[in-house]
């Protein structure tokens, strides 16, 4: 892979990844407040979104470093 596309790939794949953890803490902040003001089976069900979020950023983490790799090969 050409180097002047693996470095914005990777920039790419890292904001995306940092887009989905602020989704994600939006979402706990969110499920906090249900729990605070006494909904608990509100914020658990709020929370509940913060899975999908998390295994896709996890998934992008996986794939940051591929480009890097390919372009040494």
């Amino acid at each position: 892979m050409k180097s002047e596309i693996v470095e914005p790939t990777i920039k790419a794949c890292l904001a995306e990844i940092h887009a989905k953890l602020k989704a994600a803490e939006q979402v706990a902040k969110a499920a906090h407040a249900c729990a605070e003001a006494g909904g608990v089976t509100e914020a658990v069900r709020v929370s509940m979104d913060i899975e999908q979020l998390v295994y896709e950023a996890g998934r992008l983490h996986d794939a940051a470093p591929l480009p890097a790799r390919m372009e040494r090969d």
